[in-house]
């Protein structure tokens, strides 16, 4: 090699590549911890890498770029994220999903027993009075579900 030409190999990694690693070390303690908030530093992380290796921005406009695509996701997707949480705490699964639900009597139902079509399946049901019954076809309303028993009124 002559003395006035670089070597064929770079001896630094352009800036592009560290946003990139960056960004996937972001990205483990999403996975880790499943905080949405990493997953959007991590986008910010590559829009950074994009400015740097596309525009050949400088530095500066690098961390303005990741700054205001993390913030701009952080202060738009957070509080759309913490709505669907919270909807998903109210959503009633299992047995909590049949409780104010009505049925169709299909055996009269009394303080003893009977029989009741819930949301298309067939249950034992009692009413919650012990004095008072629901004959064939009359509606009810589930109250309580007391393991394979429907409670109504």
């Amino acid at each position: 090699m002559s003395a006035g030409r670089p070597p064929p190999y770079h001896d630094h990694v352009d800036t592009w590549v560290w946003w990139l690693v960056a960004a996937v070390g972001l990205g483990i303690p999403l996975v880790v911890t499943a905080m949405p908030e990493f997953g959007m530093l991590a986008v910010g992380a590559v829009a950074a890498a994009i400015t740097a290796a596309a525009f050949h921005a400088g530095a500066v406009a690098q961390f303005v770029v990741f700054a205001v695509v993390s913030v701009a996701l952080i202060a738009v997707v957070r509080p759309i994220a913490n709505r669907q949480r919270a909807r998903r705490g109210e959503t009633a699964m299992g047995i909590d999903a049949l409780r104010g639900r009505q049925a169709v009597v299909l055996e009269r139902v009394d303080g003893a027993g009977g029989r009741i079509k819930l949301a298309g399946e067939i249950w034992s049901a009692r009413s919650l009075h012990a004095d008072r019954s629901y004959e064939v076809g009359q509606q009810v309303d589930v109250v309580e579900i007391d393991g394979a028993t429907a409670v109504v009124i």
